[in-house]
């Protein structure tokens, strides 16, 4: 049985795989198996978009299924945005609309109220059996401007401050963003379950 990622983005796909190669683990992504299909996120937390795709994939596939969605949380902004991210003010923003209207919400709060997490949580089905689940966090505050360039497609690491690094997300090397990366904790909290019922023993090459 070959593991399935859940997703259209090429970029978390690849990162994924990597991980998950360090198990000796083979998966394939959407593209790998040509599927063009997609589902509508309708939840109205992370868990439940997470589950929402881990479970349509693996219908479709017949095959174990691993589906992520995540996102940032502002304590100060009582969690928001949440899954709203891109459509958080009503509209689809571009990532230089996400900053601004980010800021713009924080504005006058002081820089020890800033405090907020990029959550990922992770979402496994397979066929018949009941969903498992895993959450990792990246804690850090929002800077009071943009610091850096933004990175396409990843406009909160241009404000998003790593305290154990004293740098913005954006910043970091490759390295340190892997030794902090929420995906992966996420996805060592699936480990076991994963070594113990989709393991290389049972891969089709």
């Amino acid at each position: 049985m070959k593991l399935v990622i859940a997703t259209h983005n090429v970029g978390k796909a690849q990162e994924l795989k990597k991980f998950l190669a360090l198990w000796n683990i083979e998966a394939v992504s959407l593209e790998d198996l040509s599927i063009t299909d997609d589902v509508e996120e309708t939840g109205t937390a992370f868990q439940e978009n997470a589950l929402i795709k881990a479970k349509f994939f693996c219908d479709l596939t017949n095959l174990p299924t691993l589906a992520d969605d995540g996102g940032l949380e502002i304590d100060a902004l009582n969690g928001e945005p949440g899954v709203k991210s891109r459509r958080w003010n009503g509209t689809r923003m571009t990532d230089e609309e996400m900053i601004n209207y980010t800021l713009l919400k924080l504005k006058g709060i002081p820089a020890e109220k800033r405090s907020c997490r990029l959550v990922s949580v992770l979402a496994l089905c397979r066929p018949g059996e009941e969903p498992k689940f895993g959450r990792g966090t990246i804690e850090g505050s929002i800077v009071e401007k943009q610091m850096i360039p933004i990175q396409a497609g990843y406009p909160f690491r241009s404000i998003f401050l790593v305290p154990k690094y004293k740098k913005m997300l954006g910043e970091l090397t490759p390295a340190e963003h892997e030794s902090i990366n929420h995906r992966y904790a996420a996805l060592q909290q699936l480990k076991s379950f994963i070594m113990n019922h989709v393991s290389n023993k049972q891969l089709i090459k």
